[in-house]
């Protein structure tokens, strides 16, 4: 069997690469076991939604490793293309990296003392939102509703992605098809000189008279990128030095960005819950007990039997006062 046509493969090279994962939510249809539960959470008030595309040419483009002058190239049968990360170095200049810069017309954003913006932490844990404030009353007054913001948006594009391409090859001593996979990182733009695209954009803003919380404005980007030849020909777009044995491609790589502008309010809601979650641990029982991670679930309907204290409640010591405390003391 030719590797060419080797599509299926088995051991650690098939999907037993891959996993399942475990929420530790499970449901039993009924609803028996679901009660009410209150959480404090970000509401999304208003949000937009954008795509943007870009086109970057590498010319010449040297691939790694080098496949010697007697490799005749039959066809092309896959080229990839994926962000480039440097896990040992979040701060690698080579690492692609979207950097939305945004300003408001109508409203603004909320400074600090030394004039730079005062960012709050946002659901991914980071200081990723920004509060804002504009004058809201007209509004507030008039129809109960939100009042507009445009802003404009420059995204900077910078660092590099990954491209590996899979040739079908034959050498001078062999007739055989094999394939052969080289890469090469491709750099998009360096720090110094990114690449820019710029949108517009209205967002609604609720009212930041009437609420205890300033709205926080977020906004996130993604990027996948694709790849092919500049023209789609192997004699014209792929040739070996033949003094390293280098092969340089000349490609054509698309930036497909997508980005999303939130405007998040906090909020209480109450929802319905099938309670805590609860997984099973995977290692063997050596200790008798563990340790819980999250406490019971403790509220206006739960019983505690056969304690004392009216209804079957107890007394718990951190209910007392500070004065009787220290008389009983």
């Amino acid at each position: 069997m030719k590797c060419s046509n080797n599509n299926n493969v088995a051991g650690i090279g098939g999907t037993d690469r891959c996993c399942t994962a475990q929420s530790g939510c499970d449901w039993d249809g009924t609803l028996r076991n679901v009660v009410t539960e209150p959480i404090f959470v970000q509401k999304m008030y208003d949000a937009a939604l954008f795509n943007l595309q870009a086109l970057k040419t590498a010319q010449g483009q040297v691939f790694e490793p080098a496949i010697g002058c007697g490799t005749n190239i039959i066809r092309i049968a896959d080229i990839r293309c994926r962000k480039f990360f440097n896990p040992d170095n979040i701060s690698d200049p080579c690492n692609l990296k979207l950097n939305p810069i945004t300003t408001l017309s109508g409203g603004q954003f909320v400074k600090k003392e030394d004039g730079s913006d005062y960012k709050v932490i946002g659901p991914d844990g980071t200081f990723s939102q920004r509060l804002v404030y504009t004058d809201t009353s007209f509004c507030d007054e008039f129809s109960d509703g939100g009042t507009p913001v445009f802003g404009t948006q420059n995204i900077e594009i910078t660092g590099a992605v990954e491209i590996e391409i899979d040739l079908v090859v034959t050498t001078c001593n062999n007739d055989n098809e094999s394939i052969i996979t080289l890469s090469a990182v491709v750099e998009i733009a360096p720090k110094c000189n990114p690449l820019v695209l710029t949108n517009f954009f209205e967002i609604c803003i609720p009212s930041v008279f009437d609420t205890a919380f300033l709205p926080r404005f977020t906004e996130f980007c993604n990027l996948s990128c694709d790849v092919r030849l500049a023209t789609n020909s192997i004699p014209r777009d792929l040739c070996i030095d033949p003094r390293t044995g280098d092969l340089q491609v000349n490609l054509i790589i698309s930036l497909c960005i997508t980005c999303e502008k939130k405007i998040t309010v906090p909020v209480q809601l109450c929802v319905l819950s099938t309670g805590f979650v609860q997984l099973s641990p995977e290692q063997g029982n050596i200790c008798p007990t563990f340790p819980r991670l999250f406490p019971r679930q403790i509220d206006e309907n739960s019983r505690v039997g056969g304690v004392g204290g009216e209804g079957g409640r107890r007394e718990c010591g951190c209910n007392r006062s500070r004065s009787q405390s220290v008389e009983e003391d």
